[in-house]
Parts: C-alpha cells; sequence; structure tokens
C-alpha cells in the first residue's frame, strides 16, 4: 500500500487525486493531525530557523511512513525546504502539484475584474 501524505494546506481536488492514483500508485491518502496541519498552515514568519518548529512534522512522518510513500509538500518556502529534505534523507518521495493558471477578465461596473483560475497538470518530484 503506497501512501500519499499530505504536506500542505488545502484539500485535494478529485482530479488530484485520480492523478495521484494512476501516475504515483498511491492507494491511500494521509491527512495530517488537526494539530499538525494548524502548525503547517501558520509557520510563523518571525522565526529565524524552521528546524526545531518543525520537529513534530519529521516526527509524525518518521513513524507513519514506510519505503516507498510519498509526501506532497506545498507551502511557505523554508518549510518545503526543509521537509524536501527531510523526506528525501529518509528515502520517501517528495512531490509537488504543477498547475496551469487560466485568467478570466470580467467587466463588472465599469471596471475590469481578473480571476485566476488554477487547474492541476501533473505531480512533480522535487
Amino acid at each position: 500500500m503506497k501512501q500519499l501524505f499530505l504536506l500542505f494546506s488545502h484539500k485535494l481536488t478529485p482530479f488530484q487525486e485520480l492523478d495521484a492514483k494512476e501516475s504515483l500508485g498511491v492507494t491511500h491518502f494521509v491527512k495530517l493531525p488537526q494539530e499538525l496541519q494548524s502548525l503547517w498552515s501558520n509557520i510563523p514568519p518571525t522565526l529565524e530557523n524552521l528546524s526545531d518548529y518543525l520537529t513534530p512534522l519529521k516526527e509524525y512522518i518518521s513513524d507513519k511512513s514506510k519505503d516507498g510513500d510519498i509526501v506532497l509538500i506545498q507551502g511557505e518556502f523554508g518549510g518545503c525546504y526543509e521537509m524536501v529534505n527531510f523526506v528525501k534523507s529518509l528515502g520517501l518521495i517528495a512531490v509537488h502539484s504543477t498547475t496551469k493558471r487560466d485568467v478570466v477578465e470580467k467587466k463588472v461596473d465599469g471596471k475590469v475584474v481578473k480571476t485566476s483560475v488554477f487547474e492541476h497538470v501533473r505531480f512533480r518530484e522535487f
């Protein structure tokens, strides 16, 4: 059973789930416990170093993962860098989702309103 740990602040779209199953061979999705999700989604910008701050996440992934598992890592750049290096040191596979952006422009009350729509394309290994 190949697991995909979800180390990001969004919910997977149905297309992302299907892609993970088909292209990565994922059979089980692992969401972070709420306290770890909150930790990941709220990395303080004032910290000089993230190593200690991310220790609970590292311990969780280290305890729950096995060889061949994959970790989807997206979020604050420094946190991503730290966690990509960490999961690779465990022999796990670190990936991120690539997207295509379509910009839609509409006139609303005489003003131009731009809306960006992001669509998942594929998972890419770090």
